[in-house]
Order: structure tokens, then C-alpha cells, then sequence
């Protein structure tokens, strides 16, 4: 192994490093931010650990052909070193500010689509309503008006053909007709 994939090594070792610092803060607030129940935490753990194995050894075999070293692990404690000790703080604020934003764009589209779309839905159905509960209202009124102009002429047409019941039969279903119309007439307008 030549000095020069050593140092690439250890190079890509740190920088594994500052990486895995960064997933560990960022898994943390957002585990935080999510307030995932307790019995998530070990599940996050373990997907932090498959994610940074798999990272450290990727970058491994990229650099010098997956061997493993001493000079390895004192890169990825250097790394994580320096991320803790510089930048675990503006990690967090970025995540945070990222966290951020995220939820404000959510409610940017959630209050658009209300106003856009939910809202004039409901307003549809509400004038939908009002309009057809204005036309039975009038249908109902002019049903009434036709029953009383009708129950005359009806009244009528039975005391003229009151006579004529001696030389014909009037069919059942006339008769009871003609009860149900009266019956009906009565009922609208005794209220």
C-alpha cells in the first residue's frame, strides 16, 4: 500500500467520520422534532448503524480496496472529533432551519388547496343545498296552489256525474281515487 492511498484513506476516513457525526445529529433532532414513541428510538439507532457501516465501508473499498487498517479507525475518530468539536452546531441549525421550512411549505399548500379547492367545494354544496331546498319550497307551494284550483273542478265533475252512477258503474279504482284526492286536499290545507 503506497503512502498515497494511505493518505487517501484517511482522508476518506475523516470525512466517513464527519459524516456519520452529521446522520447522528440529524437522526437525532428529527427523532426529536417527530417525537417518535420510545420504542422507535431502537429502531433509528439501528438504521443509523446500517446506513454508517455501509457509508465507512463503501468509502473504504473506494480508497484502498476494502483494507482494513489501525490508521482507519483513527481517521473516523478524527472526524468524528472534529464534527463534534465544529460543526455538530451548524448541522443542528441547518436541520432545524430545514425543519423549518418544510413545515411552512406544508402549510403554504395545505391553506392553498383549503382555499382553492375545499372551500369553494363546500360553498358549491352550500348554494346547491339552498337552491334546491328554494325549489322543493316552491314546487311544494305550487302543488298546493294546482291541489286547491284542482279540488273545485274535481268536486265538481263528481256531483255532475252523480246521476249518472245509476246507469253506470264507476270503477273501483275511480272511487278510491277520488277518496285518496280528498283525502290528500283535506290533509294539506286542515294544517
Amino acid at each position: 500500500m503506497t503512502l498515497h492511498v494511505q493518505f487517501q484513506t484517511i482522508f476518506m476516513m475523516v470525512l466517513s467520520g464527519i459524516a456519520m457525526g452529521a446522520m447522528f445529529d440529524v437522526f437525532r433532532v428529527l427523532s426529536g422534532k417527530l417525537r417518535l414513541p420510545r420504542w422507535t428510538v431502537s429502531i433509528v439507532d439501528i438504521l443509523y448503524w446500517i446506513v454508517a457501516t455501509i457509508l465507512v465501508f463503501r468509502l473504504l473499498i473506494y480508497s484502498n480496496e476494502g483494507q482494513l487498517r489501525v490508521f482507519v479507525f483513527l481517521g473516523i475518530g478524527i472526524g468524528i472529533c472534529f464534527y463534534f468539536a465544529l460543526l455538530s452546531v451548524w448541522v443542528i441549525r441547518l436541520t432545524l432551519l430545514v425543519i423549518r421550512i418544510i413545515i411552512m411549505i406544508y402549510r403554504i399548500l395545505r391553506r392553498t388547496v383549503e382555499l382553492l379547492i375545499i372551500k369553494p367545494i363546500i360553498g358549491l354544496y352550500r348554494l346547491t343545498v339552498i337552491i334546491l331546498g328554494f325549489l322543493v319550497a316552491v314546487a311544494i307551494f305550487l302543488y298546493k296552489i294546482v291541489l286547491q284550483l284542482l279540488y273545485p273542478v274535481w268536486r265538481l265533475l263528481l256531483w255532475m256525474t252523480k246521476p249518472l252512477h245509476k246507469y253506470f258503474v264507476v270503477p273501483a279504482w275511480l272511487r278510491k281515487l277520488s277518496g285518496k284526492i280528498v283525502a290528500i286536499y283535506r290533509w294539506l290545507f286542515s294544517k
